[in-house]
């Protein structure tokens, strides 16, 4: 039997671009287009996106639309629409192209409600559209995901800050399918690499330890903790493989570094951590609560949050109002769990013993709680 690839696609910013050249198109010459190409800058290529629909407003405007194809991920944008809204610009417009996000693109809580429309998109519009105007040319540009504030409740969005939508957000144009089966062998062989090297080093002064970041948050905050490049790994979702090709490749000590509404589900024996396979999050943490012995109506609040994020913030309102600590008390019987089932399931599968530790963070990207094992690790990596 033959076992086809994943096949990348194309992340959000390439759609809302190809819809804007779309209605720029439609704005000249009114008259269907079946597609466009963009260039996607970076990679330094070229792609032709299909566009489902494109008519003119009225006099000076005009509406494209896509649907987003992210390849073979597991992505909830998958087919979703992209709208572009047209229009020239009012003569006090001083830019040529003003980017504005409209309904379903999130905003930034900590930049003053900024659409969170970031470098990657506008540098993407920008270069692409400009090329199309004349010297004397400006256009207003409004982006919209109508389904966008309805899929953001299915996302971290809030959690880090965004609000309202999703973000066009990325730093390429090519959208890889990290969820997809086929892209596991190369997270396992970037880690076996740095494995590897870590093996060859261990008679150094460096830990004998690699940090498993889970998304782009837990790679910057350890990146900026001052902790070897080499000895970080990527996981995306794929925590439990990782794990025990970890333990597989004999490494000595693994150091998890998350979000705490995704680490989380490890301490509930949930080692696939994508949201389309697995949830229980606030089961895992109701949980915990009530074995600590959290008043039963604080329990119910707990279990009845609409994100762990919410749930952590009612924790952190009950020890403020009265004077507890049952943030650091759950968090740190989580973050023990965590380190003992995952400790387990490496020795399960692998046969091999491996010291776990984590580091879960907010969406502040503060650190709320390191697990014991987590601070000896740590205390050897910085």
């Amino acid at each position: 039997m033959t076992i086809s690839q994943p096949q990348s696609g194309y992340t959000l910013p390439v759609f809302a671009c190809a819809a804007t050249v779309a209605a720029i198109h439609w704005l000249r010459q009114p008259q269907a287009v079946a597609t466009v190409s963009i260039d996607l800058i970076q990679p330094p290529e070229t792609a032709t996106i299909t566009i489902e629909q494109v008519a003119g407003i009225r006099e000076g405007m005009a509406l494209a639309v896509t649907r987003s194809q992210p390849g073979d991920n597991l992505d909830l944008t998958r087919h979703t629409p992209i709208w572009a809204l047209v229009e020239w610009a009012q003569p006090n417009q001083i830019e040529p192209v003003k980017l504005i996000g409209g309904e379903g693109i999130g905003r930034q809580l900590s930049a003053d409600g900024k659409a969170a429309i970031y470098a990657y998109a506008e540098q993407l519009l920008h270069t692409n559209l400009e090329r199309l105007l004349a010297p004397t040319e400006k256009i207003q540009v409004t982006i919209i995901l109508p389904e966008g504030r309805l899929l953001a409740q299915r996302t971290s969005n809030e959690a880090f800050g965004v609000v309202e939508g999703l973000s066009l957000l990325g730093t390429t144009g090519i959208s890889q399918p990290l969820s997809a089966p086929g892209q596991l062998a190369s997270y396992q062989e970037e880690l076996q690499l740095k494995a590897s090297k870590l093996a060859q080093a261990r008679e150094s002064s460096q830990a004998p330890t690699l940090v498993f970041c889970v998304g782009e948050n837990g790679l910057d905050i350890a990146q900026r903790m001052g902790i070897n490049p080499e000895q970080l790994v990527k996981t995306a979702n794929w925590l439990g493989p990782l794990l025990v090709t970890g333990g597989l490749q004999r490494v000595p000590a693994i150091l998890l570094f998350g979000y705490h509404g995704k680490l989380i589900k490890l301490a509930g024996g949930i080692f696939h951590t994508h949201h389309h396979l697995a949830d229980g999050r606030l089961e895992i943490l109701t949980a915990h609560c009530a074995q600590l012995g959290l008043p039963t109506a604080a329990v119910r609040e707990v279990f009845a949050s609409s994100t762990t994020e919410a749930a952590l913030e009612y924790l952190q309102q009950l020890d403020n109002s009265d004077g507890s600590n049952w943030v650091e008390q759950v968090y740190s019987a989580i973050a023990s769990t965590i380190d003992r089932r995952c400790q387990d399931y490496i020795r399960k599968h692998s046969e091999q013993e491996v010291t776990v530790g984590c580091v879960l963070f907010n969406r502040q990207r503060q650190i709320i709680v390191t697990s014991k094992i987590g601070e000896t690790l740590l205390s050897q990596l910085c």
